[in-house]
């Protein structure tokens, strides 16, 4: 194993081989081939850390935990490095749920995927609830404390079991039955909707007919879209694959007892200058090390090479043998080159829709350029938003987009400091602006303060606009070019210019403005309501007799809002780590007589 860090000692790849000489050697050499982690790395490393393993199989074990530890930025990774999407079943609790999740690490749980597409895990969810009405509230017990049945009941998506108009028996088999769906086994659920319809039809119950009707459509929709049948194959997945420079597709068709479920689709990022036996390796540790279980068999690409010390960790992780290998005849092959064309497709179709979106934002900015008459193509732009209620808890935003795009590491939030008794956005938006550009002559500055945009909107009128220029006059800057945006008819106000710029709202410029100002406006109500709820926070805790400050700690962290903290139960205020028993229940105790739940 070797490890390449930089002058702070940040982990920037790890990488195992046979042979570290020539393997750590070609990283330095002069090449031509443009790859991004030959040409970028090397000027980066400062130091080299080697690790002796006694096996392929420990190697392996072990840059899996580095990988995760460290987050390397030139190993091979899922797109925005995201861990999947699951659908998880509280199979303990009195009255289970049914919910979107991206962990699975809790006992008494049961999870079903991992699943590529989140937006697809919550449509299966939402058909589920019309077909089985099992509890969609939050929490391990069901209900509110109102004891009256939500709108959910109201509209056929949960029996109520917080009022007991169900019974824990009852409320058992719809989760053994939504249990049996998501594992594969949908032909009983069909035939129990099919007669229910039949016999709600021939007893002239027709409301009851047509609902049942439609909760059997849902259900053969959702088999429709997830399984394909297959003559043969038995439980295995087919991996397809396709690369181009430092992009890759794998395409996953996972076949069970002959059936292919679904199809996920992954997109992998840092894989120039990798062979696909590496590029599949790193992949498969990461996917298998976050899936719920393992199949017995892999299907991978011809060209894959020896993926021997992957099959015997994942052997190891399921408990039983896993055979990874190539398909050469029948039904699997047939499917691998189906996965290798999906493969090939989605990098195609991704590449084209990249090239797309990059010529969407270069012509807004070319529109934006010359409607605002700019010296240079804005390619960094500083947007500033001040947010308060009724001049309670001001802050300030700023938001960066870099080539039209949003630069989140750069984002800043402001807590105005020299807000007074009335709201004066004018002074706020002063303060914040001064506060940023204070920083850009600082020589241990970050990046995101010292690097000066080629353009600064100001969320607001020339009231704004002028406080935020007589701000900047006071710092030596370059020409930087100031505009705002007011909100009512999209105008824009130009310093030195009495009428202000109205573009048409079809403009590509005026959408990257807008784009631009509703990011800022987000960030800074979403920091004006944290602001908000701790000062709530505070204020209700000096009411509570028996809760100090290490108290507070405890509970701010557990529950984290005002509102979810009154609304927990006895039991939920007795769980909170660092509250004794006896103090949870006087806490609910006030907190019910102050009428506050």
């Amino acid at each position: 194993m070797y490890l390449f860090r930089d002058e702070a000692g940040d982990v920037l790849y790890v990488g195992k081989a046979k042979s570290l000489r020539p393997r750590v050697r070609s990283y330095f050499q002069r090449t031509t081939d443009g790859r991004a982690q030959i040409r970028l790395l090397p000027e980066r490393v400062a130091d080299i850390e080697v690790i002796v393993t006694g096996s392929e199989v420990e190697a392996l074990h072990l840059e899996q935990n580095l990988v995760h530890r460290h987050r390397p930025p030139f190993n091979v990774r899922l797109r925005d490095d995201k861990s999947f999407p699951y659908i998880a079943v509280t199979i303990e609790d009195e009255y289970p749920r049914v919910m979107f999740t991206r962990e699975r690490h809790r006992p008494g749980v049961w999870y079903f995927g991992p699943y590529a597409n989140a937006k697809k895990v919550r449509e299966t969810l939402d058909v589920l609830n019309r077909v089985f009405p099992y509890r969609p509230c939050e929490g391990p017990k069901p209900g509110r404390h109102s004891g009256i049945p939500c709108l959910d009941f109201h509209i056929d998506r949960c029996l109520a079991p917080c009022v007991g108009y169900v019974s824990q028996e009852d409320y058992r088999a719809i989760i053994d039955s939504v249990t049996e769906f998501l594992s594969g086994n949908v032909k009983p659920i069909q035939r129990e909707l099919e007669e229910k319809m039949q016999a709600a039809a021939s007893e002239e119950r027709f409301e009851d007919a047509a609902r049942y009707r439609n909760r059997l459509q849902a259900v053969q929709h959702l088999v429709e879209r997830q399984a394909v049948e297959r003559h043969s194959g038995g439980t295995a997945d087919v991996i397809g694959f396709a690369a181009e420079g430092d992009r890759a597709v794998v395409q996953i068709f996972p076949l069970r007892d002959g059936k292919m479920v679904d199809r996920h689709s992954f997109h992998l990022e840092n894989v120039g200058g990798q062979d696909v036996t590496t590029i599949l390796e790193s992949f498969g540790l990461e996917y298998y090390g976050n899936a719920p279980s393992v199949p017995p068999q892999i299907v991978v690409p011809r060209d894959a090479g020896d993926l021997s010390a992957l099959a015997e960790l994942l052997s190891e992780r399921r408990g039983a043998r896993v055979e990874v290998r190539t398909a050469e005849r029948g039904e699997k092959r047939r499917l691998l080159a189906l996965a290798d064309e999906n493969a090939r497709h989605a990098l195609v179709n991704e590449q084209a829709q990249s090239d797309q979106r990059r010529a969407r934002r270069v012509e807004a900015l070319e529109e934006l350029r010359e409607a605002l008459n700019l010296e240079s193509l804005p390619i960094r732009i500083e947007c500033f938003d001040i947010s308060h209620a009724m001049g309670q808890d001001p802050v300030g935003s700023m938001v960066v987009f870099q080539d039209a795009m949003p630069r989140k590491s750069d984002y800043r939030k402001f807590g105005i400091k020299t807000a007074g008794e009335e709201p004066d956005d004018f002074a706020a938006m002063a303060e914040v602006v001064s506060r940023r550009f204070a920083r850009v002559a600082d020589p241990v500055g970050e990046p995101a303060w010292t690097t000066v945009p080629n353009l600064v909107v100001i969320d607001g009128g020339k009231g704004q606009l002028s406080a935020a220029l007589e701000a900047m006059q006071a710092y030596d800057l370059p020409r930087v070019a100031v505009i705002a945006l007011a909100k009512r008819i999209e105008e824009v106000f130009v310093p030195g210019r009495p009428d202000a710029i109205v573009l048409s709202r079809h403009n590509p410029g005026l959408q990257l403005l807008q784009r631009i100002r509703d990011e800022a406006h987000r960030f800074a109500l979403g920091f004006h309501r944290q602001r908000r709820e701790s000062r709530g926070f505070a204020s209700l805790f000096d009411e509570l007799e028996g809760v100090g400050p290490a108290r507070r700690r405890a509970l701010l962290q557990h529950f984290g809002s005002v509102e979810r903290m009154v609304a927990a139960t006895q039991e939920e205020l007795e769980g909170v780590p660092g509250v004794p028993a006896k103090t949870a229940r006087r806490i609910y105790a006030q907190l019910h007589k102050a009428g506050r739940a």
